[in-house]
């Protein structure tokens, strides 16, 4: 099993799913090909749904857990047997999951917060929210940090998630331009979706 910074550099995408179709949403971006995907805590019954979904995750895929904030919420991804975990900022519960040994994508937007998020043994970076500098905030942020994996997140649709892996990010977040309104079309989001990531080399 390759370990999560491959699995970011390999799949180039995160879906993020939240709302209540959240276990049919899993098996279907599953199905269509994505090996990353991240339920966050704001959707109804999240843990129980990964509790659910722990089992039927591919061998290569990895189901995750998102909007950590605490370092109760990362005991509580383990025990429901979450793969990797992400928070929309940089605070004691990073450094708790570096801890546990559940990897964690570590919400960042400032050069502080980046040096902290190291500092704290995060291995990439969320850049969120990365619509508030687009990319050229990206590459102005890779300057002083050009190893930094930093995969951006909100606001990213398909022509911005190619904009930012053209740019040095090493992979993208996305969420409502993926899941859209429902279940209805999701496959073929996902797989135009995946398309145009793993072309923008």
């Amino acid at each position: 099993m390759v370990d999560f910074s491959t699995a970011l550099e390999a799949g180039r995408l995160v879906a993020i799913v939240r709302g209540d179709d959240a276990r049919a949403a899993v098996r279907v971006l599953f199905e269509s090909g994505v090996r990353l995907v991240e339920i966050s805590l704001t959707s109804p019954d999240a843990l129980a749904v990964i509790a659910d979904l722990a089992g039927e995750t591919p061998d290569d895929g990895w189901l995750g857990v998102g909007t950590i904030r605490t370092p109760r919420d990362v005991d509580d991804a383990l025990a429901a047997g979450a793969r990797f975990a992400v928070s929309p900022a940089t605070t004691a519960a990073v450094g708790h999951s570096v801890e546990s040994g559940l990897p964690v994508l570590a919400g960042v937007l400032t050069p502080t917060e980046v040096e902290t998020a190291l500092a704290y043994g995060a291995r990439a970076l969320k850049l969120f929210p990365a619509s508030l500098g687009g990319v050229d905030y990206l590459e102005a942020l890779r300057a002083p940090f050009p190893d930094v994996p930093f995969v951006p997140v909100g606001g990213v649709g398909v022509d911005e998630a190619v904009a930012y892996l053209k740019a040095g990010a090493v992979a993208v977040g996305v969420g409502s331009p993926l899941m859209g309104t429902g279940l209805d079309g999701l496959a073929d989001r996902a797989k135009r979706l995946l398309d145009a990531v793993r072309g923008a080399r």
